[in-house]
């Protein structure tokens, strides 16, 4: 495989050859010198080459050089006399392993990110694109480390399930009948006891409670896998498919799943920034001035801890114009949780202990009656970048609470066996990989943090 343009400007000093294999970013042809700044994905940076006319095939090839071609060159690696980089290559041999053809949507100047998202087969090439996608990387795998080094074990949870882990709809159905001739039953409906799993199915849109079988098990489990939501929501903020993050806890109460939230995103954000230094200064310098202030602040600053009750409190005494008007027992809005991050509390901070009304069945409810204990990780410029609460554990408290949902015990009769024999007080939460993305590259369109975005209308690719 060779080294990488990575690995070549690395080296603590010039000397010796090289090879570099990658796509021309630029050629600037100048008398008897051809200049080609080759990129290869593996940094933010492009290696710089120089092609004198000595150089077999200059004027009949060389010279013909353009953006995006694919070459292969070799030479020896001299100190560069120019403020970009340290050290070049200086070419005895290039090798034009995939030419341009005419029209090469790529060029040197700035296209917007709607025109990029058009030809995601070829953004990856962009500064900014392939920016995201180190960034995105680096991200993955600090996310991996964190939970490795504390013992959770990776679960792969189904992506086809029969169960909403929400409880909210918005599922993809999963069938291979005909849709303009299914089987129907006695009455007419679509029998989806003819379909292929014999019953109805539906990409998962969580994988939680998979996760709380494992955890109640195996102590202490983390998924990392795609998701799917059927909300016809085109907004700068939503994705049909993505990518979710979800640790669960045995033996574990809110207070304990809070402290574990903090602790994860200050490790990934710390490991982007060590990771990441040219990508990250990039996002600093053309998206967002203060992405790098505001990822350390939130690295080095403890979080703030608040109730849903405090929350609307303050809110309701800050005398702000809020579109969405503050009362007890709504749920909360991004301008809501943004003021709360950013103005009055000024760093990151987790709300707990939500209304039962206004949250999923699976929560554990408070003595109240009233609250559950939930929690939200609110950060500044996006509000809520994790969700998450303790699990109900208790079978007598459990069914009623689904029956205000209206679930039937016999479309859960697993997750109900969990509560039925040794169930134990056990925690999660959830955070959406992409929103994790956008944040930390400040970019505006989480359209533009995943490879192939998914959105209504849109599945191109």
């Amino acid at each position: 495989m060779g080294e990488s343009v990575r690995q070549i400007l690395a080296r603590e000093s010039a000397g010796g050859t090289a090879t570099v294999r990658g796509w021309v970013r630029t050629a600037r042809h100048a008398k008897g010198l051809t200049f080609i700044e080759v990129s290869d994905g593996s940094c933010f940076a492009g290696l710089q080459v120089v092609v004198e006319s000595t150089v077999p095939g200059f004027e009949t090839e060389l010279r013909q050089l353009q953006t995006g071609c694919g070459v292969v060159a070799t030479g020896e690696l001299v100190e560069s006399p120019g403020k970009e980089q340290s050290l070049e290559l200086r070419a005895a041999r290039v090798e034009i392993v995939g030419p341009v053809a005419d029209g090469y949507p790529l060029q040197k100047k700035r296209h917007s990110f709607e025109y990029l998202r058009s030809i995601a087969h070829l953004r990856p090439r962009t500064n900014t694109v392939g920016s995201v996608f180190r960034v995105r990387n680096a991200a993955a795998r600090a996310i991996h480390e964190f939970f490795q080094e504390r013992g959770f074990l990776w679960l792969h949870t189904p992506i086809i399930t029969a169960s909403d882990a929400e409880g909210a709809g918005n599922l993809f159905r999963v069938s291979v009948m005909d849709p303009a001739d299914p089987a129907r039953d006695a009455a007419g409906a679509v029998d989806f006891s003819e379909d292929f799993f014999g019953r109805e199915t539906f990409l998962t849109v969580s994988g939680q409670l998979e996760a709380e079988i494992a955890a109640l098990a195996l102590t202490n489990v983390y998924t990392f896998g795609p998701t799917f939501r059927a909300e016809n929501s085109n907004t700068s903020r939503h994705l049909a498919e993505f990518w979710m993050v979800e640790p669960e806890m045995a033996f574990c109460e809110l207070e304990a799943n809070a402290d574990l939230a903090e602790a994860f995103l200050k490790h990934v954000f710390e490991y982007v920034l060590t990771h990441c230094a040219d990508d990250m200064a990039f996002f600093n310098q053309r998206i967002d001035k203060t992405v790098i202030e505001t990822i350390e602040h939130i690295v080095r600053t403890p979080f703030e801890r608040i109730t849903y009750t405090e929350a609307v409190s303050i809110l309701q005494a800050s005398g702000e114009s809020f579109e969405f008007p503050v009362e007890w027992g709504i749920d909360l809005q991004s301008e809501h949780e943004r003021y709360l991050a950013e103005k009055h509390i000024g760093k990151p901070t987790i709300v707990t202990d939500y209304p039962a009304a206004i949250k999923a069945f699976y929560m554990y409810l408070n003595d109240d009656e009233k609250t559950v204990r939930a929690l939200d990780v609110l950060v500044p410029k996006v509000g809520e970048i994790i969700g998450g609460s303790q699990r109900e554990h208790r079978l007598d408290v459990l069914q009623p609470r689904m029956a205000e949902h209206g679930l039937a015990d016999a479309d859960y009769w697993w997750y109900l066996d969990l509560r039925r024999y040794g169930s134990v007080p056990h925690s999660g939460f959830g955070l959406g990989f992409e929103r994790l993305v956008q944040f930390v590259t400040g970019m505006a369109n989480i359209r533009d943090v995943i490879p192939f975005p998914r959105v209504p209308g849109y599945a191109e690719f």
